[in-house]
């Protein structure tokens, strides 16, 4: 099945606009950032206490937060993990002590003796270990950039890994920003799915690179034709490119729909990613490429 047969989009000349619509959108994700100051990172990385409760009958977050208010733990974040008897209690790193998840459960089973529970699980998370984490993922995201530009000035030229650098630092800004006016944690599950999307947005970009460099052979480098040889390029990688994001985007929705509280917001990270990725190696990669080679001609 092939989509776009003999497309022939001016994408090219409506470059600008694309540079205008992305800029927009990092701006809002930069403004969402300030307006929360900051990111929201979960437990792996703040440092606390979570529990994991499992009622014999369906519960109601508000019921258990009345419960807990009366000891100082209604500002704690309660939610349900995967089914209405589920909740996963989150206590922040001024409440860490040892015996915060057994007064927890004694006010619980105090306050709501009609409906008993058994704790599934209580993890603790000291601040040394949440900052080392945020050192570390930064670190990891940094290295993939950095890999990434040399392995592309390699393969293609400089200008190629200046374009693919701009798109991937698009892509996971416009990325976190999401997270951050969606108001979705950080963990170290997120991290992995915006690596995943590095890697994918890449692959996605070395695909259209590829036929741009072919073309360009082709066209014996006119500076005069570089609009033109980069738009035909990309659509004629155009069918690949939606086809490729498509399949894809349908498996990772499968995965949100139905693979429970724990993957639901890796799933969404990866949907964000394969949107912002596909639309990327397009609007922004190509263009960096397109711009930077009729400004050295």
């Amino acid at each position: 099945m092939q989509l776009f047969v003999d497309a022939n989009y001016q994408i090219m000349s409506k470059r600008k606009f694309g540079y205008i619509f992305s800029g927009t959108l990092i701006l809002i994700s930069l403004l969402s950032v300030i307006f929360h100051k900051g990111l929201r990172y979960n437990i792996d990385f703040t440092g606390g206490m979570l529990v994991q409760l499992k009622f014999e009958k369906p519960v109601e977050i508000q019921d258990i937060r009345s419960v807990l208010s009366k000891q100082g733990y209604g500002d704690s974040e309660i939610k349900h993990f995967g089914n209405p008897q589920e909740v996963v209690i989150r206590v922040g790193l001024e409440k860490n002590k040892k015996e915060t998840a057994t007064q927890i459960e004694t006010l619980l089973h105090k306050g709501m003796p009609q409906n008993s529970f058994t704790e599934e699980r209580v993890e603790r998370v000291g601040p040394k270990i949440g900052h080392e984490l945020i050192i570390d993922a930064i670190k990891a995201i940094l290295w993939s950039m950095i890999l990434i530009l040399f392995y592309v000035m390699w393969r293609f030229e400089f200008k190629f890994s200046i374009g693919a650098i701009v798109a991937l630092a698009h892509d996971v800004t416009i990325t976190l920003g999401v997270f951050s006016i969606f108001d979705i944690e950080i963990s170290a599950p997120m991290i992995a799915a915006i690596l995943t999307i590095v890697g994918y947005s890449l692959n996605d970009t070395i695909v259209v690179y590829d036929r741009i460099r072919e073309n360009l052979k082709v066209s014996k480098k006119n500076a005069k034709d570089v609009v033109g040889t980069v738009n035909t390029s990309i659509n004629e990688t155009l069918s690949r490119t939606i086809m490729t994001s498509l399949t894809t985007l349908i498996v990772v929705a499968v995965l949100y729909i139905f693979g429970g509280e724990v993957l639901r917001n890796f799933a969404l990270a990866l949907m964000i990613g394969i949107v912002i990725g596909t639309y990327s190696s397009v609007f922004i990669a190509s263009p960096v490429v397109v711009d930077w080679r009729l400004k050295k001609a």
